[in-house]
Protein backbone atom coordinates (compact mmCIF):
# COMPACT_ATOMS: atom_id res chain seq x y z
CA UNK A 1 0.00 0.00 0.00
CA UNK A 2 1.36 3.24 -0.67
CA UNK A 3 -0.06 4.78 2.71
CA UNK A 4 2.63 2.23 4.14
CA UNK A 5 5.84 3.66 2.41
CA UNK A 6 5.03 7.16 3.78
CA UNK A 7 7.19 8.30 7.07
CA UNK A 8 5.81 10.10 9.84
CA UNK A 9 7.71 11.85 12.63
CA UNK A 10 6.24 12.25 16.00
CA UNK A 11 7.54 14.57 18.09
CA UNK A 12 5.98 14.76 21.57
CA UNK A 13 4.48 11.21 22.66
CA UNK A 14 2.84 12.51 25.93
CA UNK A 15 -1.30 10.68 26.28
CA UNK A 16 -2.15 12.75 23.21
CA UNK A 17 0.83 12.32 20.86
CA UNK A 18 1.64 9.01 22.04
CA UNK A 19 -2.10 7.40 20.52
CA UNK A 20 -1.79 9.55 17.50
CA UNK A 21 1.33 7.48 17.17
CA UNK A 22 -0.11 4.16 17.98
CA UNK A 23 -3.02 5.34 15.19
CA UNK A 24 -0.53 5.81 12.57
CA UNK A 25 1.20 2.37 13.48
CA UNK A 26 -2.21 0.83 12.82
CA UNK A 27 -2.52 2.58 9.38
CA UNK A 28 0.50 1.08 8.17
CA UNK A 29 2.70 4.16 8.99
CA UNK A 30 6.60 4.39 8.85
CA UNK A 31 6.49 6.26 12.42
CA UNK A 32 9.84 7.25 14.29
CA UNK A 33 9.37 8.87 17.74
CA UNK A 34 10.56 11.79 19.75
CA UNK A 35 10.23 12.74 23.15
CA UNK A 36 12.12 13.98 26.23
CA UNK A 37 10.49 11.06 28.36
CA UNK A 38 12.87 8.60 27.54
CA UNK A 39 9.90 5.82 28.85
CA UNK A 40 7.87 7.24 25.96
CA UNK A 41 10.24 6.93 23.21
CA UNK A 42 10.60 2.83 24.50
CA UNK A 43 6.64 2.88 24.99
CA UNK A 44 7.04 3.77 20.72
CA UNK A 45 9.48 1.00 19.85
CA UNK A 46 7.34 -1.55 21.67
CA UNK A 47 4.40 -0.93 20.02
CA UNK A 48 6.39 -1.02 16.58
CA UNK A 49 7.24 2.20 16.07
CA UNK A 50 11.05 3.83 16.10
CA UNK A 51 13.01 6.40 18.32
CA UNK A 52 14.79 9.42 17.77
CA UNK A 53 17.60 11.19 19.89
CA UNK A 54 15.48 14.68 18.92
CA UNK A 55 13.29 16.37 16.70
CA UNK A 56 15.81 16.64 14.03
CA UNK A 57 17.01 13.06 14.24
CA UNK A 58 12.91 12.38 13.94
CA UNK A 59 12.33 14.54 10.89
CA UNK A 60 14.92 13.58 8.25
CA UNK A 61 13.27 11.73 5.95
CA UNK A 62 9.89 11.95 7.01
CA UNK A 63 7.19 13.39 5.11
CA UNK A 64 5.29 14.33 7.44
CA UNK A 65 6.13 15.72 11.17
CA UNK A 66 3.17 16.22 13.49
CA UNK A 67 4.12 17.85 16.71
CA UNK A 68 2.24 16.96 19.83
CA UNK A 69 3.83 19.48 22.17
CA UNK A 70 2.15 21.68 24.62
CA UNK A 71 2.45 25.46 23.51
CA UNK A 72 3.32 27.85 21.22
CA UNK A 73 7.02 27.96 22.93
CA UNK A 74 7.75 24.78 22.80
CA UNK A 75 6.69 24.62 19.03
CA UNK A 76 9.21 26.96 18.13
CA UNK A 77 11.98 24.70 19.95
CA UNK A 78 10.39 21.74 18.22
CA UNK A 79 11.24 23.56 14.70
CA UNK A 80 14.17 25.92 15.15
CA UNK A 81 15.83 24.94 18.59
CA UNK A 82 19.01 23.01 18.70
CA UNK A 83 18.36 20.06 16.84
CA UNK A 84 14.99 21.50 15.33
CA UNK A 85 12.48 19.76 12.92
CA UNK A 86 12.94 22.54 10.44
CA UNK A 87 16.56 22.40 8.65
CA UNK A 88 16.36 18.60 8.89
CA UNK A 89 12.92 18.47 7.24
CA UNK A 90 13.69 17.25 3.49
CA UNK A 91 12.01 20.27 0.95
CA UNK A 92 8.20 19.96 0.33
CA UNK A 93 7.40 17.70 3.51
CA UNK A 94 5.12 19.05 5.62
CA UNK A 95 5.29 20.23 9.81
CA UNK A 96 2.14 20.06 11.20
CA UNK A 97 1.51 22.05 14.75
CA UNK A 98 -0.98 20.40 16.86
CA UNK A 99 -0.31 22.76 19.75
CA UNK A 100 -2.52 25.18 20.98
CA UNK A 101 -1.51 29.08 20.83
CA UNK A 102 -2.31 32.22 19.42
CA UNK A 103 -3.20 32.53 15.80
CA UNK A 104 -0.47 35.40 15.26
CA UNK A 105 2.03 33.27 16.71
CA UNK A 106 1.05 30.56 14.44
CA UNK A 107 0.98 32.29 11.02
CA UNK A 108 4.97 33.36 12.54
CA UNK A 109 5.78 30.01 13.20
CA UNK A 110 4.71 29.08 9.33
CA UNK A 111 6.12 32.20 7.69
CA UNK A 112 8.95 30.94 8.94
CA UNK A 113 8.98 26.86 8.03
CA UNK A 114 7.71 27.96 4.24
CA UNK A 115 10.40 30.50 3.66
CA UNK A 116 12.57 27.21 4.53
CA UNK A 117 11.12 25.40 1.81
CA UNK A 118 8.73 23.22 4.13
CA UNK A 119 4.82 23.13 4.18
CA UNK A 120 3.31 24.08 7.62
CA UNK A 121 -0.37 23.02 8.99
CA UNK A 122 -1.77 24.65 11.56
CA UNK A 123 -3.88 21.73 12.68
CA UNK A 124 -4.62 21.96 16.48
CA UNK A 125 -6.49 18.91 18.24
CA UNK A 126 -9.53 18.00 19.92
CA UNK A 127 -11.09 15.03 21.85
CA UNK A 128 -9.00 13.65 24.21
CA UNK A 129 -6.36 11.40 24.64
CA UNK A 130 -8.85 8.03 24.83
CA UNK A 131 -9.94 9.54 21.18
CA UNK A 132 -6.45 10.13 19.97
CA UNK A 133 -5.40 6.54 21.16
CA UNK A 134 -8.71 5.49 18.94
CA UNK A 135 -7.87 7.44 16.17
CA UNK A 136 -10.84 9.41 16.48
CA UNK A 137 -9.63 12.63 16.90
CA UNK A 138 -11.31 16.35 15.67
CA UNK A 139 -8.49 18.39 13.63
CA UNK A 140 -9.32 21.67 13.42
CA UNK A 141 -6.68 22.64 10.41
CA UNK A 142 -5.09 25.30 8.07
CA UNK A 143 -2.85 25.79 5.44
CA UNK A 144 -2.05 25.60 2.00
CA UNK A 145 -3.25 23.06 -0.36
CA UNK A 146 0.35 21.89 -0.50
CA UNK A 147 0.07 21.34 2.85
CA UNK A 148 -3.16 19.42 2.68
CA UNK A 149 -2.46 17.22 0.05
CA UNK A 150 0.94 15.86 1.71
CA UNK A 151 -0.47 15.69 5.27
CA UNK A 152 -3.94 14.22 4.30
CA UNK A 153 -2.98 10.35 4.83
CA UNK A 154 -1.66 10.85 7.96
CA UNK A 155 -4.63 13.12 9.29
CA UNK A 156 -7.43 10.52 8.43
CA UNK A 157 -5.50 8.01 10.21
CA UNK A 158 -5.65 10.06 12.94
CA UNK A 159 -8.77 12.03 13.13
CA UNK A 160 -12.75 11.11 12.81
CA UNK A 161 -13.80 14.99 11.51
CA UNK A 162 -10.71 16.69 9.93
CA UNK A 163 -12.19 20.73 9.29
CA UNK A 164 -10.13 22.43 6.62
CA UNK A 165 -10.83 25.76 7.85
CA UNK A 166 -9.24 27.77 5.22
CA UNK A 167 -5.21 28.26 3.52
CA UNK A 168 -4.12 30.27 5.98
CA UNK A 169 -2.30 29.08 8.60
CA UNK A 170 -3.85 30.49 12.02
CA UNK A 171 -7.27 30.27 10.87
CA UNK A 172 -7.19 26.68 12.74
CA UNK A 173 -5.64 28.27 16.22
CA UNK A 174 -8.13 30.73 15.81
CA UNK A 175 -11.53 28.36 15.67
CA UNK A 176 -9.53 26.35 18.57
CA UNK A 177 -9.07 29.37 20.67
CA UNK A 178 -13.39 29.84 20.39
CA UNK A 179 -13.51 25.84 21.42
CA UNK A 180 -10.98 26.82 24.60
CA UNK A 181 -13.34 29.77 25.39
CA UNK A 182 -16.20 27.64 25.76
CA UNK A 183 -14.44 24.41 27.28
CA UNK A 184 -13.39 26.29 30.09
CA UNK A 185 -16.34 28.21 30.64
CA UNK A 186 -18.61 25.29 30.61
CA UNK A 187 -15.93 23.13 33.00
CA UNK A 188 -15.91 26.21 35.52
CA UNK A 189 -19.58 25.92 35.60
CA UNK A 190 -20.31 22.56 36.10
CA UNK A 191 -17.55 22.83 39.16
CA UNK A 192 -19.76 25.25 40.46
CA UNK A 193 -22.74 23.40 39.64
CA UNK A 194 -21.99 20.06 41.44
CA UNK A 195 -20.16 21.97 44.54
CA UNK A 196 -23.12 23.71 44.84
CA UNK A 197 -25.24 20.55 44.99
CA UNK A 198 -23.44 19.12 47.26
CA UNK A 199 -23.71 22.12 49.96
CA UNK A 200 -27.83 22.08 49.21
CA UNK A 201 -27.30 18.91 50.76
CA UNK A 202 -28.38 16.92 47.37
CA UNK A 203 -27.39 13.64 46.03
CA UNK A 204 -24.34 14.96 43.81
CA UNK A 205 -25.10 11.76 41.96
CA UNK A 206 -28.95 11.52 41.69
CA UNK A 207 -27.88 15.49 40.44
CA UNK A 208 -25.73 14.25 37.70
CA UNK A 209 -28.61 11.93 36.50
CA UNK A 210 -31.04 14.35 36.33
CA UNK A 211 -28.94 17.40 34.73
CA UNK A 212 -27.48 14.70 31.80
CA UNK A 213 -31.19 13.98 30.79
CA UNK A 214 -32.31 17.90 31.30
CA UNK A 215 -31.75 21.33 29.25
CA UNK A 216 -28.53 21.79 31.64
CA UNK A 217 -26.65 19.60 30.47
CA UNK A 218 -23.44 20.08 28.41
CA UNK A 219 -20.54 17.55 26.85
CA UNK A 220 -18.21 18.81 29.66
CA UNK A 221 -20.47 18.94 32.57
CA UNK A 222 -21.09 15.02 31.27
CA UNK A 223 -17.58 14.26 30.66
CA UNK A 224 -15.94 15.55 34.01
CA UNK A 225 -18.54 15.12 36.64
CA UNK A 226 -18.05 11.71 37.14
CA UNK A 227 -14.42 12.50 38.25
CA UNK A 228 -15.89 14.31 41.12
CA UNK A 229 -18.45 11.56 41.89
CA UNK A 230 -15.67 9.23 42.09
CA UNK A 231 -12.99 11.47 43.90
CA UNK A 232 -10.98 10.84 41.25
CA UNK A 233 -8.66 14.08 39.86
CA UNK A 234 -6.23 12.00 37.66
CA UNK A 235 -5.28 14.28 34.74
CA UNK A 236 -7.27 13.77 31.80
CA UNK A 237 -6.82 17.04 30.80
CA UNK A 238 -5.20 19.20 33.43
CA UNK A 239 -6.02 22.77 35.33
CA UNK A 240 -3.18 24.50 33.95
CA UNK A 241 -4.16 23.58 30.13
CA UNK A 242 -6.72 26.24 30.98
CA UNK A 243 -4.87 28.40 32.27
CA UNK A 244 -3.01 28.66 29.73
CA UNK A 245 -5.61 28.43 27.51
CA UNK A 246 -8.00 30.95 28.20
CA UNK A 247 -4.89 33.41 29.30
CA UNK A 248 -4.55 33.21 25.32
CA UNK A 249 -7.84 33.99 25.18
CA UNK A 250 -7.40 37.33 26.96
CA UNK A 251 -4.75 37.85 24.92
CA UNK A 252 -6.36 37.90 22.22
CA UNK A 253 -9.62 39.22 23.59
CA UNK A 254 -7.91 42.34 24.78
CA UNK A 255 -5.79 42.96 21.45
CA UNK A 256 -9.27 42.90 19.40
CA UNK A 257 -11.27 45.14 22.07
CA UNK A 258 -13.46 42.88 22.81
CA UNK A 259 -14.79 41.84 26.25
CA UNK A 260 -14.77 37.91 27.12
CA UNK A 261 -16.46 38.81 31.14
CA UNK A 262 -17.31 34.75 31.54
CA UNK A 263 -13.92 33.75 30.25
CA UNK A 264 -12.17 35.72 32.49
CA UNK A 265 -14.42 34.65 35.33
CA UNK A 266 -13.24 31.02 34.52
CA UNK A 267 -9.78 31.95 34.14
CA UNK A 268 -10.04 33.39 37.80
CA UNK A 269 -11.38 30.11 39.22
CA UNK A 270 -8.67 27.73 37.06
CA UNK A 271 -5.69 30.33 38.65
CA UNK A 272 -7.32 30.17 42.11
CA UNK A 273 -7.00 26.24 41.92
CA UNK A 274 -3.84 26.22 40.26
CA UNK A 275 -2.37 28.57 43.37
CA UNK A 276 -3.56 26.09 45.39
CA UNK A 277 -1.83 23.50 44.42
CA UNK A 278 -3.93 21.53 42.13
CA UNK A 279 -2.51 23.27 38.40
CA UNK A 280 -1.40 18.99 37.67
CA UNK A 281 -4.98 17.44 38.58
CA UNK A 282 -7.68 17.03 36.19
CA UNK A 283 -9.55 20.53 35.73
CA UNK A 284 -12.20 19.45 37.19
CA UNK A 285 -10.71 20.04 40.47
CA UNK A 286 -11.87 23.52 40.22
CA UNK A 287 -14.71 22.05 41.84
CA UNK A 288 -11.95 21.28 44.97
CA UNK A 289 -11.60 25.12 45.61
CA UNK A 290 -15.32 25.31 45.90
CA UNK A 291 -15.68 22.77 47.93
CA UNK A 292 -12.66 23.89 50.19
CA UNK A 293 -13.78 27.69 50.25
CA UNK A 294 -17.86 26.79 51.50
CA UNK A 295 -17.21 23.19 52.95
CA UNK A 296 -19.33 21.78 50.44
CA UNK A 297 -19.23 17.96 50.95
CA UNK A 298 -17.34 16.33 47.46
CA UNK A 299 -16.10 13.00 47.51
CA UNK A 300 -12.91 11.81 49.02
CA UNK A 301 -10.07 12.24 46.72
CA UNK A 302 -8.80 8.99 45.29
CA UNK A 303 -5.62 10.23 43.67
CA UNK A 304 -3.35 13.49 44.48
CA UNK A 305 -1.17 14.94 41.66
Amino acid sequence: MAVAAQRIAVIGLGSMGFGMAASLLRAGFDVIGCDVAVDSVARLTAAGGRGAASPAAAARDADVVVSVVVNAAQTEAVLFGADGACQAMAKGAVFVSAATMDPEIARRLAARVEAAGRLYLDAPISGGAQRAAQGELTILASGSPAAFARARPALDAMAAKLYELGDAPGQGSAFKMINQLLAGVHIAAASEAIAFAAKQGLDIRKVYEVITASAGNSWMFENRVPHVLEGDYTPRSAVDIFVKDLGIVQDMARNARFPVPLSAAALQMFLMASAAGMGRDDDIAVAKVYARVTGAPLPDVKNKV
